[in-house]
């Protein structure tokens, strides 16, 4: 597809908010707040709803402050929970320092040895092509049917103990470049390489250098104290699904990219990689949401663009509002139509 021109993100002035340590709190700069309390309260007051199922969190961030915050029962500020996908928005972010660093070529053939061979197809295949989705390679992304999903067999099956070696051995389905295909298996092997590049290309097993990478050049320098990744007995951060985090921890992370990759005077990640991140370069067929460089987009008139996981989560990037929400919870695939309302409905209540 031909991306149009990007909407700006908010530039932060002299007196912006940056977050260190305790989170400050303010009023909502816009829309209006008494609507968003009585949207949430209710959501936030009970176990589950016939809509949403379970809510464990939501934080809304304006301004750099704090404006929302609600946890459902049993859960607090201080718990970290699961990401599920939003973890592959994350690792987009670490391989953009990399690629900023001058170790990593974006357009340059995915250094995957499974591939090496001179005859094999899938050595054409690049990073931005598995950031994009549009590998070629065969993966059956469902979360339900064990029988045919390939999701299911890395994560728990006979992949589980090596995640990016039973992604890479999957053989092309169709011409590299060519067909959006959501894939958890290419994030891994995308995550696989972040381990190889980091370890100076040692080869697999990189966990230490891994974890180092990510807390030392991301994690820490935005204060997402709370983040852990977990990773497979290979060594690989399964990027593809687990990284566990607080709720005001995932907000940070994406206010880091509501503001061009930039935390106070220190760039984290290339702005020109957010820009690619938030560029929409396919539509997913059966949901119709945009898709950028694992990030999903919306195409509005505000340039919302997100992180989103199974079950419900998402980390929502809205740059016409200087606005981040964070929700986390267990939402049923057939319930995905009502949180899509709600989540709306939450933003709709910044604008003025």
């Amino acid at each position: 597809m031909n991306p149009a021109p990007l909407p700006p993100l908010p530039i932060p002035g002299p007196g912006a908010h940056w977050p260190t340590g305790a989170w400050e709190t303010g009023p909502q700069l816009s829309g209006d707040p008494d609507r968003l309390a009585e949207l949430l309260d209710p959501v936030f007051a009970v176990e589950s709803t016939p809509e949403l199922g379970v809510s464990l969190a939501l934080v809304a961030v304006q301004g750099g402050r704090i404006v929302a915050e609600r946890y459902g029962p049993g859960v607090g500020p201080d718990d970290t929970l699961l990401s599920w996908s939003m973890a592959k928005s994350v690792t987009q972010a670490a391989l953009g320092i990399l690629v900023g660093d001058g170790l990593l070529d974006p357009d340059a053939p995915a250094p995957v040895p499974e591939w090496s061979g001179a005859d094999d197809e899938r050595g054409r295949i690049t990073v931005r092509d598995l950031l994009r989705m549009r590998s070629g390679l065969r993966f059956v992304e469902d979360y339900v049917d064990d029988t045919v999903s390939d999701c299911l067999e890395m994560l728990w099956g006979a992949g589980a103990e090596d995640v990016a070696a039973y992604a890479a051995s999957l053989p092309l389905e169709h011409p590299v470049g060519s067909t959006f295909s959501y894939s958890s298996g290419t994030t891994n092997i995308l995550s696989r390489i972040l381990g190889d590049v980091v370890a100076g290309g040692t080869g697999r097993g990189n966990r230490e250098q891994t974890e180092a990478f990510l807390h030392e050049r991301l994690l820490g320098p935005i204060g997402m104290d709370s983040a852990t990744p977990r990773f497979d007995a290979a060594g690989t951060w399964v990027g593809s699904s687990y990284l566990y985090a607080t709720a005001t921890d995932f907000a940070r992370f994406g206010l880091c990219y509501l503001r061009g990759g930039r935390w106070g005077v220190d760039g984290i990640v290339p702005s020109d990689w957010v820009d690619d991140a938030r560029t929409p370069r396919s539509v997913d067929p059966e949901l119709g949401w945009g898709y950028g460089e694992h990030w999903w987009v919306r195409g509005d008139e505000l340039g919302t663009f997100w992180a989103n996981g199974y079950d419900g989560q998402a980390t929502i990037c809205v740059p016409e509002l200087d606005l981040v929400v964070v929700r986390l919870g267990r939402t049923p695939a057939e319930l995905r139509d009502h949180r899509e309302r709600f989540l709306a409905s939450v933003i709709d209540c910044f604008r003025d």
